[in-house]
């Protein structure tokens, strides 16, 4: 389509009107950005982002991410404009209860929206994982004859996003890994928040982009022709991800603002009526052009000619790449073979394996009848053991590589997994060890509030660890992840629970799930047959031990620890159940009927252990019931001292069972 300065202009300052009214009638929002970065939004989605707003899902789609979540008035601006789903009156309700345009860009909200995005970088990491992804499906599904893939990640990013450590992270990973596919935007507007930017930054960021690796462009990011030029450069560019400084005039469009820190935030929304003026715009609130709609249609001709020409090239390759084409089908629709349980082998009875042994030799064949799942780690494959062995190394030599090397970088790690997971085509999980859940959990967060499918294969689960200290022994981790809305945490107790976990993870599609794994051997408990324990993780809590005669007594626990509550009940004698519940989520999640024959009310005396801070198991043992936990740090000494040490043993469960009325 032809370059037409006036048309992109003429909708840049449109975009600034419709922010500007979005911001004023709610009093609330960010104006700073959508107005300094309205020509960067006409050069990209009226000119040379590749895109289909009528389907806003096709594959080979380029995909846009506004890492700087805050001015998301910029994107609900473009995609109205662009023809996505986003209507005037979506625009209108800028923030309002139940609108389709919330505060910060939710992905799973507003049609056109790639990823979640608010929390500062997480975005700039997000379109990284986006990038691995589509670099992986590139290798995995393009043949030479048949190109599928070839599109850009596009993400624009401020100076608070590369000030987040999560978008250094992702960023160095980029580098490393040559994403020639991607393109980051940086908004450099020279102004934070709270003061101008060099209050609180001297760097020189356009170099460490280039130490990163990145090709650095620096332009004029209100020049229309200049963005444009940069672009297309950056989009023909191979062998290194792309970055380009657009040095921007913050709240571009309100002289009493424009270029301070009190343009970022809605400071300026007072001057609006004097600044719709000097754009030229009319007294209409809300207002855009017929010239500008018309603009857009046509500009939309193109798009869906070129998405249809794509259409043909995939037909072909379906054609000529059956599997492939079913491979890929399967993937996107995120089919799990129903037999998928059966698939992995039993364990000897006799085994006596660290879950996180179990763990690897579960996920083999699991990695086998699922092509799309992949995995990663923080430097930790030796200790994490979740490396899948049917397959290689994702690298820039191999991009269908399914093992990620994400090196020592945990929060980036997390955010790139929820990248992939946003893109839709792989199942993506990662490992390190739980206690760095704390370096990830802004990102598992997010993936939670998403409903991202996302597995965290998190290791060295307790207490266990011994010998390193209280620094890697988490007593508090389980406790702070089980409170998280929409996160599956799932603490197995033996090799054939933690089978059902990794499968219970599999099945999961509308959300994410963390599994907690030993370091140290745990026992096969055979108190309960394989099947019983594989299924009751999928429904988070079973009876493993039937009471014999009356009920008096329940004992309950989930890890490790489950194996003292099996071992007390023995000696307890008559009347005592044991309940395993690896996870509360899930279990939380079943019928009052089926809980009820888990969980007796009829059945008050009750004892809980587990090694970390008791307050998650007081729903289930009650007032009148006792909780044998850890509420201290740990200490340095081998696993089975310390494990005495704080009482997780089969006599502390004996002593208080007797203790309780």
């Amino acid at each position: 389509m032809t370059f037409n300065t006036n048309a992109l202009s003429r909708a840049a300052n449109e975009a600034r009107g419709l922010t500007m009214d979005a911001v004023h009638a709610c009093s609330s929002g960010h104006l700073g950005l959508p107005l300094g970065c309205a020509e960067i939004g006409a050069v990209l989605f009226g000119q040379a982002l590749s895109y289909d707003p009528q389907a806003p899902r096709w594959l080979n789609r380029d995909r846009f991410v506004l890492s700087a979540g805050h001015g998301s008035m910029f994107l609900y601006s473009w995609l109205h404009l662009a023809g996505y789903a986003v209507s005037h009156d979506d625009v209108k309700k800028f923030r309002a209860f139940g609108s389709h345009t919330p505060g910060h860009p939710e992905s799973f909200e507003t049609p056109g929206v790639e990823c979640t995005t608010g929390p500062l970088g997480q975005g700039v990491a997000n379109a990284v994982g986006l990038a691995m992804s589509q670099k992986m499906a590139a290798g995995r599904f393009n043949t030479a004859e048949h190109v599928i893939f070839d599109n850009h990640i596009v993400c624009l990013a401020g100076d608070g996003c590369l000030q987040e450590g999560v978008a250094a992270e992702a960023s160095s990973l980029a580098g490393h890994q040559h994403l020639d596919n991607l393109i980051l935007i940086y908004d450099s507007n020279a102004v934070t928040l709270d003061a101008m930017a060099d209050a609180s930054q001297s760097e020189d960021t356009a170099k460490r982009y280039e130490a990163y690796g990145f090709r650095v462009q620096t332009v004029d990011g209100n020049d229309l022709a200049a963005v444009l030029a940069a672009f297309e450069s950056a989009k023909a560019a191979t062998g290194q991800p792309q970055f380009i400084v657009a040095k921007t005039l913050i709240g571009k469009g309100i002289p009493e603002v424009a270029g301070t820190s009190k343009a970022h935030g809605e400071g300026g929304a007072k001057f609006i009526e004097a600044a719709r003026k000097g754009l030229g715009l009319p007294e209409e609130h809300f207002f855009v052009s017929t010239d500008t709609r018309a603009y857009f249609v046509e500009h939309q001709k193109h798009l869906t000619a070129a998405h249809a020409q794509w259409q043909h090239t995939f037909e072909l390759w379906q054609k000529a790449n059956p599997a492939k084409a079913a491979e890929l089908a399967d993937a996107v629709a995120k089919k799990i073979p129903a037999d998928l349980m059966s698939r992995v082998p039993e364990f000897p009875a006799d085994a006596k394996i660290a879950t996180r042994k179990a763990g690897s030799d579960v996920l083999q064949p699991i990695a086998v009848a699922l092509p799309d799942l992949i995995g990663g780690s923080a430097d930790l494959y030796g200790s994490t053991l979740n490396y899948i062995n049917c397959d290689k190394d994702f690298t820039p030599q191999n991009r269908a590589g399914r093992n990620i090397r994400f090196g020592i970088r945990e929060h980036a790690m997390a955010a790139i997994l929820n990248g992939f997971a946003y893109d839709g085509i792989f199942r993506p999980s990662g490992a390190t060890f739980l206690v760095f859940a704390d370096y990830a959990r802004p990102s598992i967060r997010i993936a939670a509030l998403s409903k991202l499918p996302v597995t965290y294969i998190f290791t060295h689960d307790s207490i266990g660890v011994g010998e390193d200290g209280p620094t890697h022994q988490p007593v508090e981790t389980v406790a702070g992840l089980r409170v998280i809305p929409n996160l599956d945490v799932i603490r197995p107790a033996d090799p054939e629970e933690t089978a059902g976990a990794f499968v219970a993870a599999m099945q999961r599609t509308n959300g994410p799930t963390l599994l907690a794994l030993t370091r140290q051997a745990v026992p096969m408990l055979n108190e309960a047959s394989v099947q019983t324990r594989r299924e009751g993780v999928l429904q988070g809590g079973y009876v493993i031990v039937k009471e014999n005669g009356p009920l008096k007594t329940i004992l309950m626990g989930a890890g490790s620890e489950l194996q003292h509550a099996v071992a007390a009940a023995k000696q307890l004698g008559e009347g005592v159940r044991v309940v395993s519940i690896p996870c509360m989520e899930r279990f939380e999640a079943q019928s009052a009927e089926y809980k009820e024959s888990v969980l007796p009310k009829s059945c008050r005396r009750r004892v809980a252990i587990e090694a970390g801070v008791p307050d998650p198991w007081h729903r289930y043992v009650g007032l009148d019931g006792k909780v044998i936990g850890i509420t201290r740090f740990g200490i340095s000494a081998p696993g089975n001292k310390v494990m005495d040490f704080f009482g997780m043993n089969a006599q502390s469960v004996v002593d208080a069972a007797n203790a309780l009325s």
